[in-house]
């Protein structure tokens, strides 16, 4: 199902996160430990610790996550109660998805429930679960209308309708955690299994199918660009080929 892993970055990073590949072949991701977004190993985003997801904009640019929801200098949501974003995806029409948190991980707080939100533009955002103790990895069904997003500290991962209505446990993590996750177009759900030192695939119907060996201590999340597939560790960045090309992230437009 994913063909020989090999690292990619010439130079070794902290926790890595929010792998995408570009429409010009470029690598993008962040250290969110180490700080900064990076384009082929070189920084985009300078410092900005935290960003445990990212998309390109249609307008150029990217959305970061962090302590606040950004495009550029542009400032989508930055919510009083909220310590910071997590990961995120998109919608066909380029909504942006995105799990907030109300502890701050990196500070070694106890988890406690955050929030799913829709944000459809700037201060604009509806809520679509605050079940999650840690929401993760986010992604939708091949025909954009169902939503699957990882539960970090629950170890599991969460579906329902793209509303938000309807949530029901989809998967548990085989071994390790539930961190990164991506869709292939036969509706199969990838998730990254912190350190658990792997991948692992379901079907749609929420068996488990494949776990896949990662040769790190920690992977922290994976995506997809056609059948390559770009997965991040603590330390570095692996590329892959999937027999099955993934879902694809439209640029957001919020």
């Amino acid at each position: 199902m994913l063909g020989a892993i090999e690292p990619v970055l010439r130079r070794p990073g902290g926790l890595l996160e929010c792998p995408r590949l570009t429409a010009d072949g470029a690598v993008l991701y962040s250290d969110v430990t180490g700080g900064g977004v990076y384009r082929d190993g070189e920084p985009v985003v300078p410092k900005r610790r935290g960003v445990g997801g990212l998309v390109e904009h249609r307008d150029g640019g990217l959305v970061i996550t962090g302590r606040t929801l950004l495009h550029g200098d542009r400032e989508l949501l930055a919510p009083d109660d909220l310590t910071g974003f997590n990961d995120l995806t998109t919608t066909p029409e380029g909504e942006v998805i995105v799990g907030a948190l109300r502890f701050h991980p990196l500070a070694g707080e106890d988890p406690v429930p955050g929030q799913l939100l829709r944000v459809r533009g700037p201060g604009d955002a509806v809520v679509l679960d605050e079940s999650m103790l840690w929401p993760n990895g986010i992604g939708l069904s091949p025909d954009g209308e169902r939503l699957y997003a990882c539960d970090y500290a629950r170890r599991h991962v969460l579906t329902m309708e793209r509303d938000g209505t309807g949530p029901a446990v989809f998967c548990e993590s085989p071994r390790g955690a539930a961190d990164g996750l991506a869709v292939d177009v036969e509706g199969g759900v990838w998730i990254a299994l912190g350190d658990g030192g792997g991948v692992a695939r379901f079907t749609p119907g929420g068996e488990l199918d494949v776990v896949v060996d990662v040769p790190a201590d920690f992977v922290s999340s994976l995506s997809f660009s056609g059948t390559d597939v770009l997965i991040t560790t603590i330390g570095t960045l692996f590329r892959g080929r999937s027999e099955v090309a993934g879902v694809p992230v439209a640029p957001a437009a919020v």
